[in-house]
């Protein structure tokens, strides 16, 4: 129970239109679940610890349980939270066994909390195979927003490299398009617009991650899921490239400029 906090989210983006992001977040939330979750919350809340460990997946018990537990209530102020509401949610599992993560976002008059409580049904029988309360010093919406301020480097260099990736292939494209004489020019197209080789920052937390073994179309990717940070990436327009090279002298030729027309000396008769 003293893991970090994992907020669990559902990898949706969040300008699907016509839904906001508390409105995916609650088409996905099971609502026994959110209730159940809750009524954990309320005990932790109350110190009622004792009940909360005999909800306790075994595995999660031990001597300093109940300490743990204090900890965590001592989080909440004494004051009634202005608003709750889910802002994460993770669902696996079939019929005789299954986990929701749901976290929940409480925002009181002095401070925020994110609360994430991980119910598992196994054949029947419901645990929590995870409890935890974590701070935070605003909404978790303000903490992940797109924003170019504050940002690092690196973070500026991937968002700037991915908007210049996705430019040269839009305009390899539009080169394969008006040129002629090129074998089988649908699938350099499709080619072209594929990159390869995933290089991705989280635009919160400036984490770094690259994936050799992948692909996209286009060549650059912006997402984020409710309520979670923005991700974005670069990816290699191999095909671009290749076009290019191969094309080159084709390239060229159509860009040479024509002779300029000398007026010929001659007086007409």
């Amino acid at each position: 129970m003293t893991r970090p906090l994992h907020t669990g989210v559902l990898v949706l983006c969040i300008f699907l239109v016509g839904c906001s992001q508390a409105g995916l977040i609650k088409r996905f939330t099971p609502p026994e679940q959110e209730r159940l979750a809750r009524s954990y919350i309320d005990l932790l809340v109350q110190g009622n610890f004792q009940q909360i460990e005999s909800e306790l997946n075994p595995s999660l018990v031990d001597p300093n349980t109940e300490s743990t537990l204090a900890k965590m209530s001592a989080m909440f102020p004494a004051e009634s939270p202005k608003s709750v509401k889910v802002v994460g949610v993770n669902l696996y599992g079939g019929d005789q066994y299954s986990r929701t993560n749901l976290t929940f976002e409480f925002e009181f008059p002095s401070k925020w909390l994110l609360v994430n409580v991980d119910i598992q049904k196994d054949r029947g029988a419901t645990t929590i195979v995870g409890f935890h309360v974590e701070p935070m010093s605003e909404a978790l919406e303000n903490v992940n927003r797109f924003t170019l301020k504050g940002k690092s480097a690196i973070q500026y260099s991937i968002l700037l490299a991915a908007v210049a990736l996705f430019l040269l292939s839009v305009y390899v494209v539009a080169l394969c398009v008006r040129t002629r004489n090129v074998r089988r020019k649908w699938l350099w197209i499709i080619f072209i617009l594929i990159g390869f080789g995933k290089l991705t920052v989280n635009w919160t937390s400036g984490e770094l991650h690259f994936t050799p073994l992948a692909f996209n179309i286009p060549c650059a990717s912006a997402s984020a899921p409710p309520y979670g940070p923005w991700t974005v990436g670069a990816y290699l327009p191999v095909g671009a490239i290749l076009f290019l090279r191969k094309n080159r002298r084709k390239l060229n030729a159509a860009t040479v400029p024509l002779p300029p027309i000398v007026p010929s000396d001659t007086p007409e008769t």
